[in-house]
């Protein structure tokens, strides 16, 4: 359980998540994920890198149980700062990064995919901000890399998903496969990718980053503000022990 790194091909490295039951990652998980992808990017061999998940789906976001449970607002200014680490080190990565995106995708592993240079997903695979339910806000800056504005808008306000089918036909997701052939397909783009040059790769990966027209970074920080405030005011907490109560079979 955690996050771990393999060789799967020359050139390529292999980030992996497991965190049971749903890849809903505590802060810990956000801080490891950060480590891993930096740590991939740092070494002067690996031209590509390819980020994935295992169990039931890629990524379901914060630990609302660790932030209900904790005392006070450490948990989620700690989730705040973890998701900005993890998805930074995805867009900051020095070589190109591969998502391969499986079942659910939803919140911070928005933020994780939409960041990623490409994606390759299942035929199961859904993409989605649940944010408005769980009382908070975020990943806007992430999913409108993947879908035009006004569905970036619809999909945000109702908490609605998107398949990896839809995707595709909006140019975000490179390839949709049969799940049992995701990792396969992933790394089969991986690979082609880690046939080029190194040293030129990843000049052309800063060099794509310089010419972007919006600094997510910034950008998501900007949003994360506004999930403090909701905080704040007292808007956030009753979203989140419902989505806890739900999760647990308390309700």
């Amino acid at each position: 359980m955690g996050v771990s790194t393999s060789a799967p091909a020359a050139g390529v490295r292999l980030v992996a998540m497991d965190f049971p039951p749903v890849n809903a990652l505590p802060v810990r998980g956000w801080y490891e994920l950060a480590d891993a992808l930096r740590a991939a990017g740092a070494d002067p061999s690996v031209r590509c890198v390819v980020l994935a998940a295992e169990g039931r789906g890629f990524n379901a976001g914060v630990d609302i149980k660790e932030i209900q449970a904790a005392e006070g607002h450490t948990a989620l200014i700690g989730a705040n700062h973890g998701c900005a680490e993890a998805f930074a080190a995805v867009y900051d990565c020095p070589v190109p990064v591969v998502a391969a995106v499986h079942g659910f995708c939803l919140g911070g592993g928005i933020g994780l995919a939409g960041n990623a240079d490409a994606i390759v997903a299942s035929e199961d695979a859904t993409f989605g901000l649940p944010e408005l339910d769980r009382g908070a806000l975020g990943a806007a800056t992430h999913l409108a890399r993947l879908v035009p504005q006004h569905l970036l808008r619809t999909l945000y306000y109702t908490a609605r998903t998107a398949t990896a089918e839809e995707l595709h036909r909006h140019g975000s997701v490179w390839r949709v496969v049969p799940r049992a052939g995701l990792r396969e397909a992933a790394l089969e783009l991986a690979g082609e990718i880690a046939a080029k040059d190194g040293a030129l790769l990843r000049l052309a990966k800063a060099a794509i980053n310089g010419i972007d027209p919006v600094d997510v970074g910034r950008s998501y920080r900007f949003e994360q503000g506004f999930t403090f405030e909701a905080n704040l005011a007292g808007l956030s907490d009753g979203h989140r022990d419902a989505f806890v109560a739900r999760s647990t079979g308390k309700e």
